[in-house]
């Protein structure tokens, strides 16, 4: 007796209960095609300016600006929002205060009113002195020297960033298991290494995906230090358009680096999250490419009729 292969292995029912599925797909194909058509068949774009100053010096110089001020800003942001998280999760009345009013004033102000405060500090304290009180200033000097437009651009988005930082932090604290701390104190682990080797290492997991988040806007936040002259990518595009007058090419130009830039960053966000992820029961989303060869995979065994068969 002979069995057909169609009988044994029939395609998958996931995939013919919700032909839907596949209409919505197709039109979503269909309007992304339109889009990207109508995009790079717009003559106005102009196209070959695009290609002439997509790697010109100063855009390159612009650039590596962009990139150093989102890496260091993110890392003494994410720094400074975990003790400011800490405190504010202190036993310490004064601490706890102290970190909650920080954060309140940090995120009440818009950045660019922070940008341009310490753009013009100067005006408040026309001479800068740090040292300890009733001592001699360590470092003294004029605030205008000492405050440029790319220590402004520094200062106001580590301080913004670390006031959300700290948020994030502390919500990745309180959504570790309360048990865990008590069980590193029964071990008689201090409180600092507890926080440590214990509840950090499983707060990243919800952290992760927040500060990637917040990575990738304090990329894009780098835009509006244009605004103090930051010889940034936008600042950049804008001093090459102001001359050439060719404003939308230029735009382009910055916001492919943008886009380029953000799909690096979304690739590292991925991965690390899929690291911190191991061991949980909920596995990290997949990737596009992955879900892409999943759905594949199933449109195959839905319109590839088998053959032959077995006796």
């Amino acid at each position: 007796m002979s069995v057909s292969t169609t009988e044994a292995n029939p395609p998958p029912l996931e995939a013919l209960r919700h032909p839907g599925r596949w209409v919505a797909g197709a039109a979503a194909i269909l309007l992304a095609f339109v889009v990207l058509e109508s995009i790079l068949g717009n003559s106005r774009l102009q196209w070959d300016v695009v290609g002439e100053y997509l790697f010109d010096e100063g855009i390159m110089k612009g650039l590596r600006l962009t990139i150093i001020l989102t890496f260091a800003v993110t890392a003494v942001g994410m720094l400074l929002g975990t003790l400011i998280a800490t405190a504010r999760m202190s036993k310490n009345p004064v601490l706890a205060w102290l970190a909650w009013f920080y954060v309140w004033v940090f995120r009440s102000v818009p950045l660019l009113v922070q940008l341009l405060l310490w753009f013009n500090i100067a005006y408040l304290y026309p001479k800068i002195e740090i040292g300890l009180p009733f001592l001699p200033p360590l470092i003294e000097g004029d605030a205008n020297k000492l405050i440029s437009a790319t220590t402004a651009a520094f200062l106001g988005l580590t301080l913004h960033e670390a006031a959300y930082a700290a948020e994030i932090v502390r919500g990745g604290i309180l959504s570790v298991d309360p048990g865990q701390t008590e069980a590193g104190d029964a071990l008689g682990m201090s409180r600092a290494r507890i926080l440590r080797r214990i509840v950090l290492p499983q707060a990243m997991r919800s952290i992760v995906p927040a500060a990637g988040n917040l990575l990738i806007g304090t990329l894009k936040g780098t835009a509006i230090v244009s605004v103090i002259a930051v010889d940034e990518l936008l600042y950049a595009a804008q001093f090459i358009y102001n001359r050439t007058f060719e404003v939308v090419p230029l735009l382009v130009v910055a916001t492919l680096w943008y886009m380029f830039m953000t799909a690096v960053l979304s690739v590292l966000q991925y991965f690390v999250e899929r690291y911190y992820g191991r061991g949980a029961t909920r596995s990290t989303t997949a990737s596009p490419w992955a879900q892409a060869k999943a759905v594949f995979l199933r449109a195959r065994g839905v319109f590839t009729t088998p053959t032959g068969g077995k006796a």
